[in-house]
């Protein structure tokens, strides 16, 4: 199963649903875990780590 058709899947289901709510909230948890992600691995961490 690729990541495109996961996507799709997912957006199916929040059309038929009406569950638009979902969206950000799924959203602002990926964007989360990359920033994550992206700081245990940088030089730039201690510059993410002041932002909260």
């Amino acid at each position: 199963m690729s990541k495109a058709s996961i996507l799709k899947e997912f957006w199916d289901f929040l059309k038929v649903r009406k569950r638009f709510w979902l969206a950000p909230i799924i959203l602002i948890l990926l964007i989360l875990s990359l920033l994550i992600i992206f700081a245990q691995s940088s030089a730039v961490a201690p510059f993410i780590y002041t932002l909260f």
